[in-house]
């Protein structure tokens, strides 16, 4: 899994691409507050910045997470996440990504996602990567079918929720 680890950044013509650190705990605690994520990723009960902080190191420490963060390059200024994910329930990687409501509708994820979805084909040509998300979010449904995902099945997770998996 380490060869879909970017080592530095990945850079699009309005992003920069790069690995979650802790230093990020203040801009994590905004974005796993924000309705979108609350209502389709879910509450990871992170309150404050120690929380954020102790939630990312949390990633850090598992060698299955990669999570990079998104960050204009005019200001610098993080937005959102991309996350690669290898879970023990599931065959395949899978591939997610979230933004915080002022940025998006602004091609921002399907930007990254792109540059994000070709580093990992060039590390691995033949990986088959799953999107995974709840049948109602529409916004994400149409970008993972906007990068050439294909809606394979739903799924209940443990929570008894349904989840829809895309393929690509």
């Amino acid at each position: 899994m380490s060869s879909y680890l970017i080592k530095n950044h990945l850079e699009t013509e309005r992003l920069m691409i790069r690995p979650i650190s802790t230093s990020d705990h203040d801009f994590i605690l905004e974005l796993t507050n924000t309705d979108g994520w609350l209502a389709f990723i879910g509450d990871r009960n992170i309150k404050n910045s120690s929380d954020a902080e102790n939630y990312i190191q949390k990633i850090l420490q598992n060698e299955n997470y990669f999570y990079n963060v998104l960050m204009l390059k005019t200001s610098n200024q993080a937005i959102g996440i991309i996350t690669f994910l290898k879970r023990d329930t599931q065959q395949h990687p899978d591939f997610g990504f979230a933004l915080l409501p002022a940025y998006e509708k602004l091609g921002f994820a399907f930007e990254a996602s792109t540059a994000y979805l070709d580093h990992l084909k060039n590390a691995n040509s033949d990986l088959t990567i799953i999107g995974i998300t709840k049948p109602e979010n529409v916004k994400s449904i149409n970008l993972l079918t906007k990068l050439g995902f294909i809606f394979e099945v739903n799924q209940i997770n443990e929570l008894g929720e349904t989840l829809a998996v895309y393929k690509r």
